[in-house]
């Protein structure tokens, strides 16, 4: 029973470890990517900033780009599940347009510096992905698009078109988003509502004018 306990602590310590050695990593690529940009950012800058030995450092990371993608993986990961549980519970369609720039805005806020990166970084993110974020953030919003529309929820109009037409204005407003409280942290919170109030009203004003479209 020792053995076990023993091997099981031993087990944990070094799971421990390895979390903090990559959130040092990821830490540190963002003091980086921030003060150098992405392009002029190189690995020996980073493993200087972690303090970490070479080799601790390759065994999390081969490469400037794996780092890129963990942390865009990371911000896609959450801001696509928030988003995909926020449409399938609306019940209207201010409710669908309300809870999914909500979602989208408050990533951002979360996370000004990943979007913002990404934004820059289009061609390596096509790259790494195949897509750029825009195509990467839609892949779940074309389903709950057709799942509301075959609800009633929206009107049943070219959902190509509208799926467009929300995240296009999700690109570019999220990207004000995180400038805006990269700049002033502190007004995170107002800066979303506010995102969130606009973009709804928009959409919320035109969603009548799409139901009588041929």
């Amino acid at each position: 029973m020792d053995m076990l306990s023993s091997g099981q602590e031993a087990k944990g310590k070094r799971e421990r470890n390895r979390l903090r050695n990559r959130a040092a990593i990821l830490k540190a690529a963002r003091l980086c990517f921030q003060e150098k940009g992405y392009e002029n950012t190189t690995i020996r800058d980073l493993i200087q900033q972690t303090h970490l030995a070479s080799g601790t450092f390759y065994n999390y990371f081969r490469s400037k780009q794996d780092i890129f993608a963990a942390l865009l993986s990371d911000f896609l990961g959450g801001l696509n599940e928030n988003l995909t549980h926020s449409r399938r519970s609306a019940d209207t369609a201010e409710d669908f347009i309300h809870q999914s720039y909500l979602a989208v805005y408050s990533a951002t806020a979360s996370d000004p510096l990943v979007y913002e990166l990404a934004h820059r970084n289009d061609r390596a993110l096509k790259e790494l992905f195949g897509s750029g974020i825009l195509e990467l953030i839609m892949l779940s919003l074309e389903d709950d698009v057709r799942d509301a529309i075959d609800q009633n929820i929206l009107p049943n109009v070219d959902q190509e078109y509208l799926c467009a037409a929300f995240f296009g204005v999700a690109y570019e407003t999220g990207l004000m988003v995180a400038r805006r409280v990269y700049q002033h942290p502190e007004r995170a919170n107002s800066e979303v509502a506010r995102a969130t109030e606009l973009a709804t009203a928009l959409f919320k004003g035109g969603i009548p004018g799409l139901a009588a479209l041929p």
